[in-house]
């Protein structure tokens, strides 16, 4: 198998002028590949040389003490603290909702609101990872490793980029049935189902997405 090596840098994350001594910048390099399997990933860890690269990337990642990043740069949770998981996740999301042609800032907000920024989170309902996949989910987007960041936010962006072309790019409509099935919102007639779970879900992500737009 032919080996494809792309390296692309760019500036992942870009901030209103501050002190220089307040802020601090890491790199971080995500890659894509395909191993002997023939399965997609995105990692933040290099591949083995037998498996096929189709692009490396290289993420300056700026952050500023919390407290200042919350007052600048408005990347609030619900409970208005800026989470401090924020920037370990961002190059992993960032590569992740650019391949499925998303906002990172929905994959931001579905992270916070499904998990917690807790790869090993697990739901009373057996859901489990950054993005709470459930064991028929993630076998359907190839995800072997729910506890995988990686894997998890590349098959969960793919998911969320498959129910909004389903629902017509209908934001609620994709995040009701990321939440409760594809399913309960079709036997509903294609709205939010009236379950108060579904409906707080869709609230909160779409509150703390529009909050994370500012960036």
């Amino acid at each position: 198998m032919k080996q494809i090596s792309l390296i692309i840098s760019f500036i992942l994350i870009l901030i209103p002028p501050v002190a220089a001594d307040q802020i601090s910048t890491k790199t971080t390099v995500v890659y894509k590949y395909i191993d002997a399997k023939g399965v997609l990933h995105l990692s933040n860890k290099p591949p083995k040389k037998s498996e096929q690269v189709l692009y490396a990337r290289s993420y300056l990642v700026q952050s500023e003490p919390q407290q200042l990043a919350s007052d600048l740069l408005g990347k609030q949770g619900l409970q208005g603290k800026t989470h401090h998981k924020y920037n370990d996740y961002a190059p992993l999301i960032e590569a992740a909702a650019q391949n499925a042609n998303l906002p990172p800032a929905l994959l931001h907000a579905v992270v916070q609101v499904e998990s917690n920024y807790n790869p090993k989170a697990v739901s009373p309902k057996g859901a489990v990872g950054l993005m709470q996949f459930m064991p028929a989910t993630a076998k359907r987007y190839g995800v072997t490793d729910r506890t995988d960041p990686a894997a998890s936010l590349n098959g969960g962006a793919q998911y969320l980029r498959d129910l909004l072309t389903r629902f017509n790019e209908d934001l609620s409509l994709a995040l009701a049935a990321y939440n409760a099935g594809e399913n309960a919102v079709k036997r509903y007639g294609n709205t939010i189902p009236p379950y108060q779970e579904t409906r707080n879900y869709v609230k909160k992500v779409k509150k703390l997405y529009f909050r994370l737009q500012v960036l």
